[in-house]
């Protein structure tokens, strides 16, 4: 059975890439990744990593709600190129946004430059660069 750490980095990975609405889909995410958890045990890490349920009805880390606060308000599009993402945003704001992604630690971002409103978010690889996109729509969208 795997430690709870890396089962904790795996609900992070899972709660930031898809739309997690209960936690039995969390469960079963889970078990697609090799963790054997009960919805009990599920529903303990939920409390202790402090997900919360938004209005939407999809879980979500406490550390990214700032985040997605900001995105919502302030990202207008997302264009990638190879490894490269450029997110586009509202005058004067990209500094505060790309601020609060480096805040979120997010794995897949090696660092990101900021302008008045552009950032520029460098990934290891292309797929990395999808992945993240994929992230910042998803927070977009709520």
């Amino acid at each position: 059975m795997k430690k709870r750490n890396e089962r904790y980095a795996a609900i992070r990975e899972i709660v930031r890439a898809r739309h997690i609405r209960t936690q039995r889909d969390l469960v079963e995410e889970l078990r697609d990744r090799g963790f054997a958890c009960t919805q009990a045990t599920v529903s303990r890490d939920v409390t202790d990593m402090g997900l919360r349920k938004l209005p939407e009805g999809v879980y979500m880390l406490a550390e990214d709600i700032h985040l997605q606060r900001m995105i919502s308000e302030m990202v207008k599009r997302v264009s990638l190129a190879g490894n490269l993402v450029v997110i586009k945003t509202i005058a004067g704001s990209a500094q505060g946004v790309a601020a609060a992604l480096d805040g979120a630690d997010l794995p897949a971002v090696l660092g990101s430059i900021a302008g008045d409103d552009t950032i520029l978010a460098i990934t290891q690889d292309e797929p990395q660069a999808q992945a993240f996109e994929a992230t910042i729509n998803k927070l977009r969208l709520k």
